[in-house]
């Protein structure tokens, strides 16, 4: 038989099949062969075909679950388009693979040729990348690399956290996320950050943030945002820096990093006022919405004007719960315990009320009240 040449493909059927029972490779190439036979003419056999090396090694692969077999055919054709195309239509009319029922549906006939001028092309574009990268570069460039390459060097670690050489030398630090962002602020001259890696604090981080005046520098998306509602039930942090909407630190420039960390505010301004209250009229609205609420186990679903968006059992009340996304008040009938605050808190509540509380309860970015403080107010 003869063997068809890599370089004499033109073209590559391929065909998705399944048969309804077990079969092997070699019943898959029997009925390729076995019901595709006189169907086109003498010229256009298979067999005679896969002998003058016009058509290649046909290529299964196949895979048996629940009683059935499903996989893919190759065939490599060295025939013009046309009687490529008929090759591929004929494998179509296959409907029983050894004694089981099937089904052949063509995927593709891909142009061999076409792949390789695509290969050729980017293949093209990688060497002329190449041959640009490689010019000479200017002196201020190599100086500027030497600089960056020694900055980020100076990488070393404190209690298995990344950092900067100066932060145990320094009284002032700054946190951020992970070790990119630490290499980012090395790469531009600052040596005094050290990385949470993770969104755990641990616990000799806690501990150095109590020694030292501290800027929390956060990426400017939701995931800053959660850190930030972590760190304030963990420890006390002097300042909050905030990379630009929708910025990583460890992507910003060297203008943007010192911008941000210029307007830096205190922990208290990053922290929502919670000192708005509830106009009065509400508060006595709430009263009655409670009073109705008793014994229902419900949370009810609130915007900032009261208009009530829905309710829910407190079973649904989760973090995972799209619709207390745009919830400002809720009211629960029932107690609210640290499983309930927090999950408020992460769903940027503003104010969260029930008949009583737990004791101890801190809450950090909302109010809340139990039904007897709402009365007293």
């Amino acid at each position: 038989m003869a063997k068809l040449a890599q370089s004499t493909i033109k073209y590559l059927i391929e065909a998705d099949f399944i048969a309804n029972g077990v079969v092997e490779k070699p019943d898959v190439i029997g009925a390729i062969f076995g019901q595709t036979e006189g169907l086109l003419g003498q010229d256009l056999d298979l067999r005679e075909l896969q002998r003058s090396g016009r058509i290649g090694r046909i290529e299964v692969t196949l895979k048996t679950g629940k009683g059935k077999t499903k996989g893919k055919i190759s065939i490599p054709s060295s025939l013009d388009g046309s009687e490529t195309a008929l090759i591929a239509a004929a494998i179509e009319t296959i409907e029983r693979i050894g004694p089981c029922e099937s089904y052949i549906k063509l995927v593709a006939v891909k142009d061999i040729r076409a792949v390789k001028r695509e290969y050729v092309v980017d293949r093209a574009k990688k060497i002329l990348s190449k041959l640009l990268d490689e010019e000479l570069p200017s002196t201020m460039d190599l100086t500027e690399k030497i600089k960056e390459s020694v900055r980020t060097a100076e990488i070393t670690e404190y209690e298995g956290l990344p950092c900067g050489t100066e932060v145990l030398s320094s009284d002032d630090i700054i946190i951020v996320e992970g070790r990119a962002d630490v290499l980012n602020l090395l790469k531009n001259g600052i040596k005094n950050a050290i990385a949470m890696d993770g969104t755990k604090i641990s616990e000799s981080l806690i501990n150095l943030i109590k020694e030292k005046t501290t800027t929390l520098f956060l990426d400017g998306d939701r995931g800053g945002d959660l850190i930030l509602k972590e760190i304030l039930q963990l420890t006390n942090i002097d300042y909050v820096a905030r990379a630009p909407e929708g910025k990583e630190v460890e992507e910003l420039t060297k203008k943007e990093i010192f911008k941000a960390l210029r307007d830096r505010v205190t922990m208290e301004q990053s922290k929502p006022d919670l000192k708005k209250d509830l106009p009065l009229k509400v508060k006595k609205k709430i009263g009655e919405v409670l009073d109705k609420m008793i014994g229902t186990r419900a949370a009810y679903i609130f915007d900032e004007s009261m208009k009530l968006l829905g309710k829910i059992p407190l079973t649904q009340f989760t973090e995972g719960n799209k619709r207390l996304d745009k919830a400002k008040i809720i009211v629960i009938d029932g107690t609210i315990n640290n499983n309930i605050l927090n999950i408020a808190e992460s769903h940027n509540i503003d104010f969260l009320i029930a008949n009583s509380s737990e004791n101890g309860l801190k809450p950090h970015l909302l109010k809340i009240y139990t039904k007897e403080q709402l009365l007293q107010e």
